[in-house]
């Protein structure tokens, strides 16, 4: 396990993953700190969609991105919908969803691209990112996995994607799976069991765990086997093992925010961008 956090200026913290060469991309998991959003959002919430105040989003969209290297009118962003949908990103859009999201590339859960200092950003509160890296072909991808997302298995679908498109070959690929809501806090029922059933059926009992008579449901071992089941050696993907819900004065989180009774919350983002051939 590679993931750390790194401090930067204003007080902005980067999550990063040592297994990505910092010569090929740049990327990062922002958290909850540096940004001047008030609460509930408070303070680096950087989603337009969840009710905060748009000046104060764009303001910390900047923060965040610049700290990285980049413009606002540079991220490409989507409107996130617990789907499967992949889409390849180029140069014309750039800037999609920086400032309106009404903008945002439409109904899309997972980004990939070969076009260089192209940043992709989706934003997250509980939910799984999942990065991937194409060292070799030098192409890259950003995939949201919630429950519905991790179950119709989108990282899987990502990764077959990027390899239709750039020639990407899932054992040289390099995966990050970044703080997302763990097995401790992520109580599931329901219809949640069929399906984690149904998309797994050799390997449910790995993923649902039964504790003091409730079940918990385990993303990120579920976004795993469906990459080593598609061919991605257990080496190459990097799991940082942080919870947000029990790390949520971190990290945003919905469900820490549902067990404090306020219903609604910010958002972090993932970015991930490829750097230009030196």
């Amino acid at each position: 396990m590679s993931y750390f956090l790194k401090r930067t200026e204003n007080n902005l913290w980067h999550g990063k993953f040592s297994t990505f060469p910092e010569d090929v991309v740049a990327h990062a998991i922002s958290t909850r700190f540096g940004g001047v959003s008030q609460s509930p959002f408070d303070s680096l919430n950087l989603a337009l969609h969840v009710g905060d105040n748009p000046a104060d989003v764009i303001a910390n969209r900047k923060r965040f991105v610049q700290s990285l290297g980049f413009g606002i009118s540079d991220i490409v962003t989507p409107n996130q919908v617990h789907g499967d949908k992949i889409f390849r990103v180029d140069e014309n859009y750039r800037g999609c969803g920086c400032e309106n999201y009404a903008d945002s590339i439409p109904e899309t859960d997972s980004l990939i691209t070969n076009v260089p200092e192209l940043p992709l950003m989706l934003c997250f509160a509980d939910c799984v990112p999942i990065f991937f890296v194409d060292v070799e072909n030098r192409a890259i991808g950003l995939a949201h996995g919630g429950w519905k997302g991790t179950l119709k298995k989108i990282a899987a679908k990502t990764l077959l994607t990027m390899s239709d498109e750039f020639g990407t070959r899932p054992q040289d690929c390099l995966i990050g799976i970044a703080p997302s809501i763990g097995s401790c806090c992520y109580e599931v029922g329901g219809d949640v069991l069929d399906k984690c059933k149904a998309a797994f059926p050799k390997n449910h009992d790995e993923l649902l765990i039964e504790r003091d008579g409730k079940i918990f449901l385990d993303l990120w071992r579920a976004n795993v086997l469906q990459l080593l089941e598609v061919g991605v050696p257990e080496k190459n993907i990097d799991v940082a093992n942080e919870c947000t819900c029990c790390q949520s004065k971190w990290y945003f989180s919905y469900r820490a925010a549902q067990k404090n009774h306020v219903d609604r919350t910010g958002r972090i983002a993932a970015l991930l961008a490829l750097k230009n051939v030196s």
